[in-house]
């Protein structure tokens, strides 16, 4: 699959509703490109792809909005909604915060965040300019469902 495939790919399997498959979402990583730490700085909304993974209600539940990059070491990876509709960084679900790296995955170093609290991080590729793809890697109790990683996209809010 060449870039602009996986980006066409990436770009149905968002809108899919139901049954994205984590192999199709593995075949557009494995094309997208990489992207370092220090490039992906600002607030980005999140969503995710509609694999059935058990993390999707847990951040539904907490009314995840996306994730804050104020400087490589300075990251919330859970902004919430209150409930007045106010964001603010949830410390308490994250168990802290977060700093961003360049780490390999897969054996391509990209930007990853780092959870201060937590065995996780969340590998980044780029889809465009405004568009990130994440994979959510770590311990596998925390992170796996049936085998499966957690994949989610964000987008410069």
């Amino acid at each position: 699959m060449n870039i602009d495939q996986a980006r066409a790919r990436f770009h149905e399997l968002r809108v899919q509703q139901a049954d994205v498959s984590p192999a199709d979402l593995d075949a557009v990583w494995a094309a997208l490109d990489t992207v370092g730490a220090a490039e992906i700085l600002g607030t980005w909304r999140g969503d995710d792809f509609a694999t059935g993974h058990r993390l999707h209600d847990k951040l539904v539940a907490g009314r995840w909005y996306g994730k804050q990059f104020d400087s490589v070491l300075d990251a919330k990876p859970l902004i919430c909604r209150d409930e007045d509709g106010n964001l603010f960084s949830d410390i308490k679900a994250g168990n802290g915060e977060a700093s961003l790296w360049n780490v390999e995955f897969r054996g391509e170093v990209t930007a990853t965040m780092v959870y201060d609290g937590a065995p996780i991080f969340d590998h980044f590729k780029r889809v465009d300019a405004d568009t990130l793809m994440g994979i959510m890697n770590g311990k596998p109790k925390l992170v796996l469902d049936g085998g499966s990683h957690y994949y989610f996209l964000l987008e410069r809010a």
